[in-house]
Order: structure tokens, then C-alpha cells, then sequence
């Protein structure tokens, strides 16, 4: 396994991604703690939403980019939510989807039009550069979901 692997896995300088949502219910991932913005839930709802976007433009799939920052979140408050456990899985097999992606060389070089917020001009990168990206901002989502389960005296799993 390579390090870019184990990194989109959480595997690497932080806890794998599987054990960090393990042991949540319905309850405590959609409890709003008073000075936060966002509940566990949103907090994965987000990390999917862009997970898929990354993966749609890795695989050439100009989805649109967000009108707004608020669109890449779910809408609040939680008006018929995804299942948890759906949301949780599909989250993981994205995850193990980009995973394998670190293991195609020749597709690591490979340059992708990457959509960029409305008026600006699209992007272009390399597949390895977007998955650098998407592990970097999982890594940043998935820390503060550790926080959030810390506040709710929800961490480590049980």
C-alpha cells in the first residue's frame, strides 16, 4: 500500500476513516452542540458530496462545482436525511474507490478538467493532484469529527 493510499484510507498519521464513524447512531450524529456549525452528520454528508465530485472529475465527469459554499452541505436542518449507515458506507466505498486509484500509475499523470466555483475558469490538474487534494480535505473532516465525537464524550469507539 502507498502512502497516498493509506492516507486517503486514514490509515497513515491519523486513524483509518471506518474507525473514526464506527460506534454512531442515528442520535449522536445528528446532535447540534451549542457553538459549532455543523453536526457529525453534515460533517460526513460534506466529505461524500466532494468525495463524488472528485471522483466524478477523475473519471471525466465535468459535474458543476457548487453555486454556493452552502450547497456543498446538507440542507438544515436535516429534512429527510440519507440513512446513516447508507451514508457511512457510501462515504467508505468512495474512499476505497480512490484508494485504487493511487495504484494505476499511468493514471496518476493523467491530466482532468476540474470544475471551479461559477465565473471562474475550470481547472485543470492530475489525478494524483486531486487525490491529494481529496485526502487533504477528508483529513480535515474527518478531524473535526473526532472533535465533535471528543465534545460528545463519544470518543475513542467503543
Amino acid at each position: 500500500m502507498n502512502e497516498l493510499e493509506r492516507t486517503l484510507t486514514g490509515d497513515s498519521a491519523a486513524a483509518p476513516a471506518a474507525h473514526i464513524l464506527d460506534g454512531l447512531d442515528a442520535e449522536l450524529v445528528h446532535r447540534k452542540l451549542p457553538n459549532t456549525p455543523h453536526t457529525i452528520y453534515q460533517e460526513l454528508w460534506h466529505l461524500a458530496f466532494w468525495q463524488q465530485l472528485s471522483l466524478d472529475w477523475m473519471q471525466g465527469l465535468e459535474t458543476p462545482y457548487p453555486a454556493t459554499a452552502s450547497l456543498g452541505f446538507p440542507p438544515e436542518p436535516d429534512s429527510n436525511p440519507e440513512n446513516w449507515s447508507h451514508l457511512r458506507q457510501r462515504f467508505l466505498d468512495g474512499t476505497e474507490t480512490a484508494a485504487t486509484l493511487t495504484r494505476e500509475a499511468n493514471r496518476l499523470a493523467q491530466s482532468i478538467r476540474c470544475t471551479s466555483q461559477p465565473g471562474e475558469p475550470v481547472r485543470t490538474m492530475t489525478v494524483r493532484e486531486q487525490l491529494e487534494s481529496l485526502a487533504a480535505h477528508s483529513a480535515y473532516h474527518l478531524g473535526r469529527i473526532v472533535l465533535l465525537r471528543q465534545l460528545n464524550q463519544a470518543w475513542p469507539p467503543v
